[in-house]
């Protein structure tokens, strides 16, 4: 097994999936939406998926045991199936209507949507399984259109007024069950190439290293460092996403291809 050089590009995607770590320990999500944007502009996007599924995938199990049995199962399931379900409409979304225009109308409403979280806003319609599984439906969506699954479901649990630590299980609980989907089809569309493997292997202990500094400050957090921390990623993750960030990323592959 060789390892790759330490490149430029190396050292930028080790420092950026340290920061996804700590954002994965403290919050309970943030790698694919800190990651696959950089990642991506470096090593192109079926690479991006690739690092991001083998990194989060070892080095989270240890912050996600203890956090399962705080989950509550009857929402996560429900949200986990309509995520599944419903990710190829937003494929087909992707490959069928104006790509640019729905980016921007899903970044634009997520944006909106922190905006009204930071208000302090509840929701108190029904929270049953019609409504977990329409929230999974959405991310789901919004998977398959621009990967980034979290924000309609954080919204969904935080709006509710959960604790920080129910919060952080769910989604723990949520992208733990969605790593094994993954696997199982990045293995069967063949993508697991084995340069891109290495570098996902040498990421996972920065990863790992990352999540454990992000689970001591979440035990070290308040109820608003834990929301502000989040609706600032959430606020990044639609940043990101922006076409107008297409560009940047590019011109950051090029200068180190």
């Amino acid at each position: 097994m060789t390892f790759p050089a330490f490149d430029i590009a190396l050292v930028i995607l080790l420092l950026v999936i340290t920061v996804a770590g700590v954002a994965k320990g403290l919050s309970g999500f943030g790698t694919g939406m800190i990651v696959a944007p950089v990642a991506g502009a470096l090593y192109g996007p079926k690479a991006a998926l690739v690092i991001v599924v083998i990194a989060d995938s070892l080095p989270a199990i240890p912050v996600t045991i203890p956090a399962l049995k705080l989950a509550k199962w009857r929402e996560v399931l429900p949200v986990t199936l309509g995520l599944f379900l419903l990710f190829p409409a937003g494929v087909y979304l992707l490959t069928t209507g104006d790509q640019n225009m729905l980016r921007w109308l899903i970044c634009l409403a997520i944006l909106a949507c922190v905006a009204i979280l930071y208000t302090g806003w509840t929701y108190r319609g029904p929270r049953n399984l019609g409504t977990s599984f329409g929230v999974g439906s959405v991310a789901g969506v919004l998977s398959g259109i621009a990967s980034i699954p979290g924000p309609p479901v954080i919204a969904y649990w935080m709006a509710a007024g959960l604790p920080a630590a129910i919060v952080r299980a769910n989604l723990l609980a949520l992208f733990f069950l969605g790593e094994f989907v993954s696997i199982g089809n990045l293995w069967f569309a063949g993508l697991f190439e084995r340069d891109i493997v290495m570098i996902g292997l040498l990421a996972t202990p920065f990863y790992f290293a990352g999540i454990l500094a992000g689970w001591q400050l979440f035990g070290l957090a308040s109820e608003r460092t834990y929301r502000l921390v989040t609706f600032g990623l959430i606020a990044l993750a639609a940043l990101l996403a922006m076409p107008l960030f297409d560009r940047v990323f590019a011109m950051l592959g090029a200068a180190l291809g």
